[in-house]
């Protein structure tokens, strides 16, 4: 399973955060504080749920990717490495 391009967009995320660029979707939503980064994450669940109940396999991936990337913004926000993350789901795999 190809996991490397978790690590590639956290590091764009994380670089947004503590180098915001006025273009950058990243850099404006984090710009909005922690609510509404949270509340983006959970709109973006909601449609996963959604997109779930259906059998159209493209749209439950599309918004799989949203749900992930959005997390990955969570975790960016509040500090959280996304190894610190790995390792939790390793610790857990024993």
């Amino acid at each position: 399973m190809e996991t490397e391009i978790l690590d590639e967009v956290f590091a764009v995320i994380e670089d947004r955060r503590d180098s915001p660029r006025q273009a950058s979707y990243v850099s404006g939503l984090l710009a909005k504080g922690e609510a509404e980064v949270i509340r983006k994450f959970g709109e973006e669940a909601g449609e996963l749920s959604v997109a779930a109940k259906g059998d159209e396999k493209a749209k439950i991936i599309h918004e799989a990717a949203d749900v992930v990337f959005h997390l990955m913004v969570i975790l960016a926000a509040k500090g959280v490495r996304l190894d610190e993350v790995m390792e939790e789901l390793r610790r857990r795999r024993r």
